[in-house]
């Protein structure tokens, strides 16, 4: 017998779905390779430095002109970072990787922040990560989701994406609209073409003193 859900249910059902067809762009016609974070609670100059940019160093760029520059520099360890406040968030684009890694996110929320990020690369692979007052609240695969009862074991998912159906076919739009609804904060697909500011990243190894595993959990 299905289940039938109470009016409530109904609505926040609702909601949810209209949030995600808002971000149905993101299945279409974002780059495949990128990293977007919010972060609360920190300055631009606050999360550049957390990230291993030096905020004295900035310039204006879009995501194209950052790719491009950074792949002109393909087997560097040469990464651009682009961020732009918007309301009381910081939010920091990547065509790379530096935004998933967990060290970032503790760097980045210590101090009463609050950190989220969503990241995909050329593989399909996919990353949403949460830290809080630097603590990782959650990092996991939502492309595992969809097939998570059949997968031993089960990927474990943290509580603030618990109710999350996954789909595939709309796995962006769906990870975007949870980073909306967790942070509070809409991500303007306008951003990806306009030039913010930006800055070159330290390589992780350098930025974390070694080739030390930690960073990585």
């Amino acid at each position: 017998m299905a289940e039938v859900l109470d009016s409530r249910d109904q609505g926040d059902v609702a909601v949810w779905e209209d949030l995600v067809a808002r971000y149905a762009w993101a299945d279409s016609e974002t780059p495949e390779a990128y990293t977007f974070s919010v972060v609360a609670g920190k300055s631009e100059d606050e999360v550049i430095r957390a990230f291993g940019g030096d905020p004295g160093e900035s310039r204006l760029m879009t995501f194209a002109e950052a790719a491009d520059e950074q792949a002109d520099h393909l087997y560097e360890d040469y990464e651009l970072l682009r961020v732009v406040t918007a309301k009381e968030h910081v939010v920091a684009i990547e065509w790379g990787y530096h935004g998933s890694l967990p060290e970032i996110g503790r760097r980045a929320s210590a101090g009463d922040g609050e950190f989220f990020s969503f990241h995909v690369d050329v593989n399909a692979r996919y990353q949403l990560l949460r830290a809080v007052d630097g603590r990782v609240d959650g990092a996991f695969d939502p492309s595992e989701m969809e097939d998570a009862d059949w997968l031993d074991p089960r990927p474990e998912v943290p509580a603030w994406a618990e109710d999350v159906a996954f789909h595939m076919g709309r796995l962006c739009a769906e990870s975007l609209a949870l980073m909306e609804r967790t942070t509070g904060l809409a991500f303007d697909p306008a951003w990806i073409g306009t030039p913010l500011r930006t800055v070159r990243l330290a390589a992780p190894g350098e930025l974390f003193g070694g080739p030390d595993s930690t960073w990585l959990q």
